[in-house]
Formats: structure tokens, sequence, C-alpha cells
């Protein structure tokens, strides 16, 4: 019961601080908006229609698939061809625990194809002509 009363209150202070901006903005004349409460109901509605939470959630895991070096340097090997775990493992000089986790996320994001053959994984890129484009661009 405290806990949730102490949430409560911090809710309300933070909304109270929200207001505050609020009228800060508008006061200062920065923002041109007069009414507080519709200029407020203007910025979500904003937000709604150009930063879905949804899609914008899916954008972050796209762009989180592609922060980290390993992952980039995995995308990179694959541009010039399809390697399996081992050879991945050896030009990366990292465990097999750790690979699958790289290639795992990669593979969520449509980055990479993975084939079996036999006990041995593949894989590839999904799209070499994109990756390519972003290898070319110094982006990768």
């Amino acid at each position: 019961m405290y806990l949730n009363m102490f949430f409560n209150s911090i809710f309300w202070e933070m909304m109270r601080e929200v207001e505050q901006r609020l009228k800060n903005l508008i006061d200062s004349e920065v923002c041109l908006a007069e009414d507080l409460e519709r200029y407020r109901k203007e910025l979500i509605r904003l937000a709604e229609q150009t930063a879905d939470v949804k899609q914008s959630r899916k954008q972050g895991e796209f762009f989180k698939a592609l922060s980290d070096e390993k992952r980039i340097r995995i995308l990179k090997l694959l541009a010039v061809r399809e390697m399996c775990v081992c050879e991945l493992m050896i030009a990366l000089d990292v465990t097999q625990p750790n690979l699958s986790h790289h290639l795992k996320i990669l593979e969520n994001q449509g980055f990479v194809n993975r084939r079996k053959e036999g006990k041995w994984a593949y894989y590839s890129l999904t799209n070499s002509k994109v990756i390519g484009q972003l290898v070319g661009t110094d982006l990768l």
C-alpha cells in the first residue's frame, strides 16, 4: 500500500513538472500556443502520428542489431561470402556461444540467413546489395 502511494505521488509530481514545462514554453513565446491543454493534446497527437511506439520499438531493435562492433564485423565478412560458424569464430576470435548470440540477433532482424548442412551451420546475408551499399558508404 505504501509503495502504491509512493508511486502515485511520484506520478503526480512528474505531471506537475510537465505542466510547468509546457506553461514555461508558452510564456517564453518560443511557442505560439495559447491554450495549455489544447497544446498538450496537439503534441500527443503529433507523437502518435509520427512516432508510433510499436514502430519505434521495431526500429530501435533494428538499429540495436547494428550497434555492436562484432555484429558489424560479421556483416562485413558475410558481405564477402557465406561462412560457417567455425570460420566466423576463427576470423573474429570469439567463442561459439558469443558468436551464436550475435548471429541470432542478426537473424532475428533479418540481416542474415542460416542454412544447415549436416552438423554445420552456414550464414549468408539476406540482402547483400543493401549491406554492400552500407559498407561502401563507410556506415558499416
